[in-house]
């Protein structure tokens, strides 16, 4: 199964409609603190309407306890709008962490430093990336689709 980790996510309706986005796929969703919101937050929940109880999250006190714990094994998978392999072009594997950073800034370097690939979705110039919930939609159902996943359904 794939997982989405969300590196100290900053705006609630991106985080939400993420959320929506696993529950309608059965992806894990991992939040690493700090979180740039509460989780009761209102506009959270909005965008993830009805769908949380069908979420498999967990909240996580740092990038290194999701790794140490339910992270272990499993190859980390960083995006970037700045460089990485063309998505389409990856060689997804069903258990990837697909790893996404915060909406201002992106990844640090020291993040993208643990993650054994990375990739990107390529846009024109004219724009320095996509939002966050559009990317996470794009470079899931490219995984799914690399490992076979959406033939089941």
């Amino acid at each position: 199964m794939l997982h989405i980790v969300l590196f100290h996510p900053e705006i609630p309706p991106n985080t939400g409609n993420i959320a929506r986005l696993c529950a309608g796929t059965g992806t894990q969703l991992h939040l690493i603190e700090p979180l740039g919101f509460v989780i009761d937050d209102k506009h959270l929940k909005r965008a993830g309407l009805d769908y949380w109880p069908h979420v498999d999250w967990k909240v996580w006190p740092s990038l290194d306890a999701y790794l140490a714990a339910d992270g272990a094994g499993r190859r980390l998978v960083a995006t970037s709008a700045r460089g990485g392999e063309a998505v389409h072009d990856f060689a997804f594997a069903p258990q990837d962490s697909l790893l996404f950073g915060p909406e201002s800034t992106g990844l640090p370097e020291d993040v993208f430093a643990l993650a054994e690939s990375r990739v990107r979705i390529p846009t024109r110039n004219c724009i320095r990336s996509l939002n966050l919930s559009t990317s996470a939609g794009i470079v899931l159902y490219m995984a799914l689709a690399r490992v076979g996943a959406l033939e089941a359904w």
